[in-house]
C-alpha cells in the first residue's frame, strides 16, 4: 500500500424536521445474526423541489416536483456536527445498510433477505459507526429506486417521461443532495463517501460546496472516464435504443427493453472485473464438462456468468435509468469548472481528502485518482491517497471492505 501523506491544511431551505430520522428504529428484531447491523430499516421520501422551487439543471432546464428516498442510520447529535453522506454508485441504492422493512409492501422484491449494498461497512461497531456517526444514503435523481426519473409521470404529459427526462449530471445530483442536507438541518456534514461514480459525487460536493462538509473519500473514482469506459457504455446505450421493445422510451405498461439492458448490463459488468479475476474465476472451462458441444452460445462459463448477471440485472433495473446515470458517468469532468485544468478546479476544495485506488481497477486506475491527489497538493490541500493491492478490480470498493475499512474508519476519527 502506498500513500501521499497529509501537506496541510446561498443554500436551498425547505422546511424541516427531522422527526423520523431521529427516532429509534421501530420495534422489529434485528435479523439473525446482526449484532452489528442497523437492522430493519424503512425508506423515507421528501419533496425536495416543486413548482415554486424547482431543481435547476446543469442542461439549462429545471425539473419539479422532484421527491428523493433516503434511509438514515444512527443518531444525529445535539450539534449536529456528526453527519456522513455516502453516495452510491450507477446502479445502487438509498438501501445502504441494515434490512428494508417494507420491501414486500412497497413491492421491492429485489431486496428480500439481502442487507444493503454497503452493510459490511455500516453499522455498530463497523468503519462507518452508527454509534457515533448519523449516516443517510440517498438514491439519485433519474434512477428507478424511489427518487425522481424517467419511469414517473411528467406533469407536462400525463405520461411517463421516458426520454422528455431532462439529462442530468453528477453535479445535478449533488445539487439536490445539498438540499436534502438543508431538510435534514445540518449545515455542515462532518463526511460525504463515496466509490466509482459516488467518488465523483464526492469531488464535486468538494469542489463546488466547499463550506458545507468537512472531509470527503472518494474511492475507485477519478476526475473522467476515459475512452474505453465511454466506448463500453456507448455499445451499452445502443443496445437499449436498439431494442425492438424500447419504442422511443415509452415502453411502460407494456414489455421492457429486457434484451438490451441484458447486453448493457453484461457489458458494464465486464469492466468492473479484472483480467485476473476473471481468468481465476473462469480461464477457459467450459459450461458443460471439458469438451466444447459445438454451438454458438454459452459454451464457456464466462458466457453463462454475464448472461446470469444481465438477466438478473433486468429484473430490477430500468433501462431508461440506465441511459440517464451512464450519461451522466460520461458527462463528468471535474476539470471543467478550471477551464480544463483540474489543479484550478481543485483550488476552491476546502476539505480534508482521502483518495482510495485499487491496483487492478482499469475503468478507473489508480494512476488517474493519483492525478486528483496531485492536483490537490498542487493547491496545498490536505489529501491522502492510497493504492490498495487487490485482483477485484472496479469492484473492489464493494467487495475489500476488510482492508479499506480500518482506513476508513481512521480517516473519520481525525479531527484537525
Amino acid at each position: 500500500m502506498t500513500g501521499t501523506g497529509i501537506r496541510k491544511g446561498g443554500r436551498s431551505r425547505v422546511a424541516n424536521p427531522l422527526n423520523a430520522s431521529l427516532k429509534k428504529q421501530d420495534s422489529y428484531s434485528a435479523p439473525p445474526g446482526s449484532d452489528h447491523s442497523v437492522g430493519w430499516i424503512r425508506p423515507q421520501r421528501v419533496l425536495l423541489a416543486d413548482e415554486g422551487n424547482p431543481l435547476p439543471l446543469d442542461c439549462g432546464t429545471s425539473i419539479a416536483p422532484v421527491t428523493v428516498e433516503f434511509e438514515t442510520y444512527g443518531r444525529l447529535a445535539p450539534l449536529k456536527d456528526n453527519a456522513v453522506f455516502i453516495l452510491h454508485a450507477l446502479s445502487g441504492d438509498a438501501h445502504a445498510a441494515g434490512w428494508d422493512a417494507d420491501w414486500k409492501k412497497d413491492n421491492r422484491p429485489w431486496r428480500n433477505g439481502k442487507p444493503g449494498w454497503w452493510d459490511g461497512m455500516i453499522g455498530p461497531g463497523k468503519a462507518i459507526d452508527t454509534e457515533e456517526y448519523f449516516v443517510v444514503c440517498a438514491n439519485l435523481l433519474g434512477s428507478c429506486y424511489g427518487t425522481t426519473g424517467p419511469w414517473e409521470t411528467n406533469p407536462q404529459t400525463g405520461i411517463p417521461y421516458g426520454l422528455d427526462f431532462p439529462v442530468i449530471t453528477v453535479e445535478d445530483w449533488v445539487r439536490l443532495q445539498v438540499r436534502l442536507q438543508d431538510y435534514l438541518g445540518i449545515d455542515k456534514l462532518l463526511a460525504v463517501i463515496g466509490g466509482s461514480l459516488g467518488g465523483q459525487q464526492a469531488l464535486a460536493w468538494a469542489m463546488h460546496y466547499p463550506d458545507r462538509i468537512n472531509s470527503a473519500v472518494i474511492i475507485a473514482a477519478a476526475a473522467r472516464l476515459g475512452a474505453q469506459g465511454l466506448a463500453f457504455n456507448a455499445v451499452g446505450r445502443q443496445a437499449i435504443l436498439n431494442d425492438p421493445c424500447f419504442r422511443g422510451g415509452q415502453y411502460y405498461g407494456g414489455q421492457p427493453p429486457t434484451g438490451g439492458l441484458e447486453v448493457a448490463r453484461m457489458l458494464g459488468h465486464i469492466t468492473y472485473l479484472s483480467p485476473e479475476s476473471m481468468e481465476g474465476k473462469f480461464g477457459r472451462s467450459f459450461q458443460n464438462g471439458t469438451q466444447p458441444c459445438y454451438r454458438l452460445n454459452k459454451e464457456f462459463s464466462v458466457e453463462s456468468y454475464l448472461e446470469h448477471q444481465g438477466r438478473s440485472f433486468v429484473r430490477r433495473f430500468d433501462a431508461n435509468s440506465y441511459l440517464y446515470l451512464t450519461r451522466a458517468m460520461d458527462y463528468y469532468d471535474a476539470a471543467a469548472s478550471g477551464g480544463g485544468n483540474l489543479a484550478a478546479a481543485c483550488a476552491s476544495v476546502k476539505a480534508r481528502l482521502l483518495l482510495i485506488a485499487y491496483t487492478s481497477d482499469w475503468l478507473y486506475p489508480s494512476g488517474a485518482t493519483r492525478e486528483v491527489a496531485e492536483a490537490l497538493l498542487a493547491n496545498n490541500k490536505p489529501v491522502s491517497f492510497l493504492e490498495v493491492p487487490s485482483g477485484c478490480g472496479h469492484d473492489a470498493f464493494l467487495l475489500e471492505t476488510a482492508q479499506t475499512g480500518p482506513i476508513i474508519e481512521s480517516f473519520l476519527k481525525r479531527r484537525d
